[in-house]
């Protein structure tokens, strides 16, 4: 087949383009140009989003040269200022916390850089990248399976991707480990086998992509007592401990944002569990959950780092909302945030936290 490979100018899309060359397939690189060059950043050279882009591109040329493979750039600046930080910006504004790397590769990764490859005239069978997952059939549908290395598993970060894109990758480090892919790639003599990975969509201060004058507030308790003062509450999210600027005998949590107030709410760690939240922004997985009015046992992750915990969900009519009722309370069910379902290894669904 001839696939086309997203090159990150990282070990990992590396080792995948490696892998399709020698099974015999027609490889092409390419790579997306995400950079607003108004954009004024200071973040590390290892996130997503840095002003060093242009290095991350020529390393991604670079493994394209060493693997004798056409090479593409495109440009998806437009698409990502669009659907991806303005919706963060629009996010933190309103007291959520976003998850840019959901959205962009549903949107960007999966969506505008394939529109834009299709719009340079390249044509392709596959698309596949060095996400650490699966695609597999189940019922009749393409489901994501948990990667083999539970370490690096990154299906919580691509539940979004519709069936018809699911239909058309191909994810050939779903069943290896990070250290199997690093060995790969050091006995392929792949110009980036030792390079770090990256480590955050934004390595900087996140106060450089809102943009936003400091606006004082509020620092109180889940009583309303005046614990300090804030600078924007924008600043803070949902479970966070470090960096609150109050002491207290026992650690305090950020456990509200309450934007019409312009107040931070801290809490102790009882205050800060919750048994219960509501999903919405639902899409489908394994499960089809347009035609499902039930409820389930199931695993759920409400972070990527997380490992899955045991639940119940209830599953509203059309599937428009989820209600997830968890086994044991847990910390930091941020609104914004996305949560995963699972059996097994399987994603069955997910959505967004409200």
């Amino acid at each position: 087949m001839k696939i086309l490979v997203g090159l990150s100018g990282g070990v990992d899309s590396a080792t995948a383009a490696y892998i399709l060359k020698e099974a015999g397939h027609e490889v092409v690189g390419v790579t997306m140009a995400i950079l607003d060059p108004g954009l004024k950043l200071n973040a590390k050279a290892d996130s997503c989003l840095s002003a060093d882009e242009a290095t991350h591109i020529r390393e991604a040329e670079d493994v394209a040269k060493f693997l004798d493979i056409p090479f593409y750039i495109i440009d998806c600046k437009e698409e990502y200022k669009k659907l991806v930080l303005e919706n963060f910006k629009q996010e933190y504004l309103s007291g959520r916390t976003p998850n840019p790397c959901v959205r962009c590769n549903s949107l960007i990764k999966f969506g505008a850089l394939l529109q834009g490859s299709a719009r340079q005239g390249i044509r392709f069978d596959k698309f596949a990248t060095g996400h650490y997952a699966q695609i597999v059939q189940h019922n009749g549908r393409y489901a994501i399976k948990r990667g083999g290395d539970p370490k690096k598993d990154q299906s919580y970060f691509i539940y979004r991707l519709s069936q018809e894109q699911l239909s058309n990758l191909m994810f050939p480090l779903g069943a290896y480990t990070k250290r199997e892919v690093r060995e790969l790639a050091r006995s392929a003599g792949l110009p980036v086998s030792e390079k770090k990975e990256s480590q955050d969509f934004y390595g900087g201060d996140y106060a450089e992509l809102l943009g936003e004058p400091d606006r004082k507030g509020k620092i109180v308790d889940t009583h309303g007592k005046v614990l300090g003062e804030h600078n924007g509450f924008w600043y803070y999210t949902i479970g966070q401990r470090k960096g609150l600027g109050v002491s207290a005998e026992s650690p305090l949590y950020v456990v509200d944002i309450d934007v019409s107030r312009n107040e931070v709410v801290l809490g102790y760690e009882s205050e800060s569990l919750k048994t219960s939240f509501e999903v919405e922004s639902v899409v489908s997985g394994a499960l089809d959950v347009v035609e499902k009015v039930c409820q389930l046992d199931v695993l759920v992750k409400v972070r990527s780092a997380q490992i899955p915990k045991p639940a119940k969900i209830t599953i509203e009519e059309g599937g428009a909302k989820i209600l997830c009722e968890l086994s044991e309370p847990q910390r930091s069910i941020t609104p914004g945030q996305s949560a995963v379902f699972y059996r097994d290894d399987l994603v069955l669904c997910g959505g967004v936290i409200v």
